[in-house]
């Protein structure tokens, strides 16, 4: 659910057009380019004034160190000049501001993606300055998809490296062409050809993702628990008898903010207008008399006052602040101001606290005094808008096509570094990777299993966030009695705890359709609404709205139908949206956004962005980046498996190494060596192989001796793995001195492995862990040997050769998954398994799904 509306400084000279509906994302600002000094200065309205008309709203100045433009006479070598593409950059700086960039530098994301091998420098500049001017390009016209080659014809060949980083990195990220427009629709192919993908909750974070993901060329499905899509967002149509209907919006409902916002750039791309939420905004005393303007201002103002000292002591506590809530703040500085006003100014000022709480669906005795409101310096600019015909057309818009399973209720998550599997009912899903998008709520209420369970990182980010709950009841009546000229009233409470109850009306009579009137429930008062009868609810928002219209000579009517909300009990969210408790911070969000799992479980929500929290654009920003985050670590994985499989020459490293240990020099037990035969400097370098096969008979030279040797059992463990069709070759480098020393060691194959790790110290490794020194090696043997008769693999062997190398010729098989068991028997992957020194040291990281090529035998490396 969205947290209410913050409003920017009303114009000088406002329309007297009570209906505005505004183009969203309209990126004109005109009146921000005019500040002196390269300065970008713009209003920021705070948490503090969610419900109505900001007064004094906070302002940023941002310094603009943008280049002018220089003549084309003036221009230096290309390595050492500022590109000019737009006689105005502060435009297309501005407009990428409203996209979260800095104006003139790089976000941590940037840095983190690599997109400039150095930062800093005339290169950083150059590079911000395409960055921001693709932006701006894109936002002319969002219903288009920009490629790179419109930028082409005038940004010069020497800045196409540049130009390549920035649009690559905004395309990849969900910064331009994201959306429903249908060109963008239009790249999304026809085949899936990249890994399956689970995407849990089909919310405005798991829909963004998977339309992302989808674009991309991933295989996803999407698990949805409810029976419809768009989680806490939910446009419900009501309706009665002659006609009236009306969407009302049960959870989030504002667009908060449309410089930049996402969401608006999809409303754009469907064509629709957004109404802005109006300034006006009354407010009611307990009797319905209306409240009185000196009195409101008076009131407004020390309460500012009071949140400003708040901010002021949290100065000075420092890190103290962490553990003390706003309220009790509040509280301490309310005590002054308690004795000096009437009954009537206290119920005003409870308005004001209520407003709070709802700003951040918590109790400002749960928010934190330190971090309470982190996110204020991120939030967008421009108007607070509704979505004629509920933000539902949003979400119906973005699941199109999109493949969703409904009432499918995810209760266990299993996650490894071979991939996911999520089981929802008896279903079991399964996957490359998975992206979980489930409310804060649902993961404190511990309501999904993590195998193995989530880091404790994680688990006490989960535990300190917090997670607040915000009520409505919607009614919709047979006509309109209320003033239509507001989209907001307000009224008090004469009971502090009760402060938040049907404190703030949203009228929806010009945006849904029909005559509709929302109450919200915020604070202490959301809690007890959720065990509240509906009847009772009801009947008490009827009094208030009669004693406020009645003494007016305004008729209040019964209403057609009414809806209220239960999210606190909901069992798909168990709350409304995040906040920050006392203890948390701002941390908390990126924490919840950490993958686990080694890039095979991601997170997207609302409560995973630090910056946007509590807001459907978070959720939906969210989701666009964890798509990206998914496809970089599949790219990553995919990468490494075509460096693992690059044949070199005619044949891959490992096929040539197989061949060349066809005819092994030398030969003992489970080792086999090959060197140079021409050179006989017992220093000169040998490959020696290993080979774990199916269990063998035991060697007559085996001992009752070595039975008691610690590495017997773990090598005969190893041997037993491997049918008698499966076998694992590991290699080390030693010098020819230390082959024939390892060929005289008694004792039998467990003694040499002994005398291998503890005596010489190496590892064994698969052939890419080699090294270069090997390749030279293999190199000159293969030049040594380049005139012999090859072996015709369908000649049977020589008597000399192991009868486990027949095997690997006439047997053609997939290894999947090398393991080591630990002498508890427990088994562990070889790729991942870092202790296995202690018994034998084994590396070379992973070991994927490679089929064998030609007679080779099943080999640890990755052609």
């Amino acid at each position: 659910m969205d947290p209410p509306p913050q409003f920017p400084l009303p114009p000088q000279n406002p329309t007297p057009n009570p209906n505005v509906f505004l183009d969203p994302t309209s990126d004109s600002i005109p009146n921000l380019l005019q500040s002196p000094n390269h300065y970008l200065s713009f209003s920021v309205p705070k948490k503090r004034r969610r419900g109505r008309s900001q007064r004094n709203p906070a302002s940023f100045r941002l310094p603009l160190t943008l280049p002018t433009d220089a003549p084309p006479s003036s221009r230096t070598p290309a390595s050492d000049e500022i590109i000019v593409i737009n006689k105005e950059p502060k435009t297309d700086a501005l407009i990428a501001l409203t996209a979260g960039f800095p104006a003139d530098s790089l976000t941590e994301e940037e840095i983190d993606a690599g997109v400039l091998p150095v930062i800093g420098g005339i290169e950083q500049v150059n590079y911000t300055l395409i960055r921001n001017h693709i932006i701006a390009k894109w936002r002319e016209n969002v219903s288009n998809w920009v490629s790179k080659k419109t930028f082409l014809d005038y940004i010069p060949q020497h800045y196409h490296a540049l130009l390549d980083s920035a649009y690559n990195y905004l395309v990849s990220h969900g910064y331009i062409n994201f959306g429903v427009a249908s060109p963008i629709k239009e790249k999304i192919p026809a085949e899936a050809s990249k890994p399956a993908v689970i995407v849990i909750g089909a919310g405005l974070a798991g829909l963004a993702a998977a339309r992302q993901l989808t674009r991309f060329g991933f295989k996803v499905t999407v698990l949805e628990g409810r029976k419809r899509a768009g989680g806490r967002v939910y446009t419900k149509r009501m309706e009665g008898g002659s006609r009236v209907c009306a969407a009302a919006d049960l959870g989030g409902s504002v667009l908060t903010g449309t410089l930049g916002n996402p969401l608006g750039i999809v409303a754009r791309q469907l064509g629709e207008l957004l109404h802005k939420v109006r300034d006006k905004c009354p407010l009611y005393c307990v009797d319905g008399r209306p409240v009185d303007p000196d009195m409101d201002v008076k009131v407004e103002s020390a309460f500012n006052r009071l949140l400003d000292k708040a901010t002021r002591l949290r100065q000075l506590m420092g890190e103290v602040s962490v553990d003390v809530s706003l309220g009790a703040a509040l509280e301490t500085f309310r005590q002054v101001y308690k004795d000096a006003v009437s009954d009537e100014e206290m119920n005003l000022f409870n308005w004001h606290l209520a407003n709070l709480e709802y700003a951040n669906a918590g109790l400002l005795s749960n928010l934190s005094l330190a971090f309470w409101d982190q996110d204020d310096p991120y939030d967008m600019g421009g108007d607070h808008c509704f979505l004629p015909g509920g933000n539902g057309k949003l979400v119906q818009a973005l699941a199109e096509n999109v493949p969703i399973l409904y009432e499918r209720t995810v209760h266990t998550i299993r996650y490894s570094g071979d991939g996911v599997q999520v089981i929802a009912g008896s279903q079991v899903f399964e996957g490359d990777m998975a992206l979980c998008t489930v409310p804060l709520g649902v993961l404190k209420k511990g309501s999904i299993k993590f195998i193995p369970e989530l880091p404790q990182r994680k688990l006490d980010g989960i535990k300190r966030l917090g997670f607040g709950l915000l009520n409505k009841v919607a009614m919709l009546f047979p006509h309109v009695f209320w003033e239509m000229d507001l989209d907001t009233f307000g009224h008090l409470s004469d009971d502090p705890s009760r402060r938040g109850e049907f404190f703030l009306f949203y009228s929806y009579a010009t945006v849904a359709g029909g005559p509709l009137l929302i109450a919200l429930v915020a604070g202490e008062a959301a809690h007890k609404f959720e065990s509240m009868p509906p009847t009772d609810a009801v009947t008490w928002v009827l009094q208030i709205l009669k004693g406020i219209y009645e003494p007016k000579g305004v008729n209040v009517p019964e209403p057609i139908q009414t809806v209220c909300t239960r999210w606190g009990s909901d069992p798909f969210c168990f709350g409304s949206y995040s906040n920050v408790a006392v203890g948390a911070s701002g941390d908390d969000y990126d924490i919840l956004a950490e993958s686990v799992g080694d890039g095979r479980l991601f997170f997207a929500g609302e409560a995973t962005t630090r910056r946007y929290p509590a807001t459907m654009h978070g959720a939906f920003l969210s989701g666009l980046r964890e798509a990206a985050n998914m496809a970089h670590h599949a790219n990553i994985r995919t990468l490494n498996m075509k460096v693992d499989k690059t044949p070199s020459n005619a044949h891959s490293c490992a096929s040539l190494l197989a061949d060349l240990f066809r005819e092994p020099d030398i030969e003992f037990g489970s080792f086999s060596v090959i060197f140079a035969q021409k050179n006989t400097d017992p220093k000169s370098p040998a490959i020696l192989r290993v080979t774990f096969s199916e269990p063998r008979k035991k060697c007559p030279e085996v001992g009752k001796q070595d039975q008691q040797h610690s590495n017997k059992l773990l090598f005969q463990q190893l041997q037993s793995h491997f049918n008698q069709h499966q076998q694992l070759h590991v290699y080390t480098l030693l010098s020819r001195q230390q082959v024939l020393d390892l060929r005289e060691v008694r004792g039998g194959d467990e003694m040499r492995l002994n005398y291998l790790c503890e005596k010489l110290g190496v590892k064994l490794v698969g052939r890419k862990g080699l090294g270069m020194n090997a390749d030279s090696v293999i190199d000159s043997i293969k030049a040594e040997r380049g005139n012999r008769k090859p072996i015709s693999t369908s000649l049977a062997l020589k008597p000399g050769v192991s009868s486990k190398l027949k095997v690997g010729i006439m047997k053609r098989k997939l290894i999947r998954r090398a393991k080591v068991v630990r002498k508890s028997n427990g088994p562990i992957n070889v790729g991942s398994a870092t202790k296995v020194s202690e018994e034998v040291k084994i590396t070379d990281q992973v070991l994927p799904d490679v089929p064998v090529s030609g007679n080779n035998q099943n080999d640890l490396s990755n052609p």
